[in-house]
């Protein structure tokens, strides 16, 4: 798949992956396209490298007598965070999605949203938001901007919007700079995995009086 893949990660994405800094839900779906993607998972071991030699070469200080205590109860109360590898388990999803569904996609739990569209919100921190969504074939996303930032990793199928066509494997980058409408491409449903930070912004009514039941 990766020889297909158009649309990769920005440097600055996956260097804040690489040092832990991403929101859950950026971090998934970071994670989800380095495990399908052989460039962007050159990339961030080029990045986890860099990262390795400056701790090698930080000062030490004096720690505190409680520092491992700390530490050790730090770990065990922190969210588990996606791991990139291994590349690729049997079936549509890719394996750090897979852990978050519990399995592949009749694992999925869809719940209609409107025009045969269909999302599954994935449990993840608050400070962003994972979900999937399910887009027929030929159908279109409402006209929408964002108040954050948006990551959209396809999964399945593609779509077009203002800024080009998207197929499996890429990954949209959108922020406050864009409005778009994305539309499925016939022949195929359309299923991708959306982070957001901030709630999109709807020009039409009907998607924004839904909007806050939907969590969007």
């Amino acid at each position: 798949m990766t020889d297909t893949i158009q649309h990769h990660l920005s440097d600055a994405l996956l260097m804040a992956y690489s040092a832990g800094t991403l929101p859950e839900a950026f971090s998934l779906t970071v994670a989800a396209h380095v495990s399908m993607c052989d460039e962007c998972r050159a990339r961030l071991g080029a990045f986890d490298t860099v990262g390795g030699a400056l701790i090698e070469q930080t000062e030490t200080v004096q720690m505190a007598e409680d520092s491992f205590e700390a530490t050790m109860a730090r770990i065990n109360n922190a969210e588990p965070e996606p791991q990139a590898r291994p590349v690729r388990r049997g079936g549509l999803l890719p394996a750090p999605l897979q852990d978050y569904v519990g399995g592949d996609l009749d694992a999925i739990q869809w719940k209609p949203i409107g025009m045969g569209v269909k999302q599954a919100i994935l449990p993840t921190s608050r400070d962003a938001t994972a979900r999937l969504l399910y887009i027929p074939a030929g159908a279109a996303v409402p006209d929408h901007g964002h108040r954050g930032t948006e990551l959209t990793l396809v999964l399945q199928g593609a779509f077009a919007d203002e800024v080009d066509r998207f197929g499996p494997g890429d990954i949209e980058i959108a922020n406050e700079d864009l409005d778009h409408t994305p539309v499925a491409e016939a022949g195929a449903d359309c299923i991708c995995l959306a982070a957001t930070d901030a709630p999109l912004r709807f020009r039409s009514l009907i998607p924004r009086i839904a909007q806050p039941f939907l969590r969007i």
